[in-house]
Order: C-alpha cells, then structure tokens, then sequence
C-alpha cells in the first residue's frame, strides 16, 4: 500500500512510503534536508510500522517541537490507526 503524507511544522512538504508484507519501503520525503531524509529512510526501511514509528517518536528539531523523523512516526501512526 502507499502512503503520501503531508507533514507540519517541518521543511519536508511531503512524505510518501509504501508497506508491503507487513514492513516499511520506499521512504522518500519532497523539500528539506536531502541527506538527513535519505539517512532516515535507510535505517527505518525494513522495519514494522510500529518499531519506526516507537523509534522516530518524538525527535525533535532545533526549537521546533517535531522533526522528519517525529513527523514519519505520525504518519505511520496514522496508517495504523487507518488499517
């Protein structure tokens, strides 16, 4: 299944990601920090929903109180609230 996401409060303008057979795949992010999002997306891939999100949940960034990772979280949340 893929997932677009429209995140707040960060540079990212869009975060897109597939699940397929019960794990995370394809993260990508539109806008931001390139290499950050790139990282991101290299260790999160492969893992659950829910080990991503538990592990990117609540990281923030600079004064803001969410990140990349926080938002990534929240919009794997949202997928498990929605499956």
């Amino acid at each position: 299944m893929h997932i677009t996401y429209e995140p707040k409060g960060i540079c990212a303008r869009k975060v897109e990601f597939d699940i397929e057979d019960g794990v995370v795949k394809n993260i990508s992010f539109l806008g931001g920090c390139d290499g950050n999002h790139k990282g991101l997306a290299a260790l999160a891939e492969g893992m659950t929903p829910e080990e991503a999100a538990k592990r990117l949940r609540g990281i923030t960034c600079g004064p803001r109180d969410t990140s990349c990772p926080d938002q990534l979280a929240i919009a794997l949340e949202d997928f498990l609230k929605n499956q």
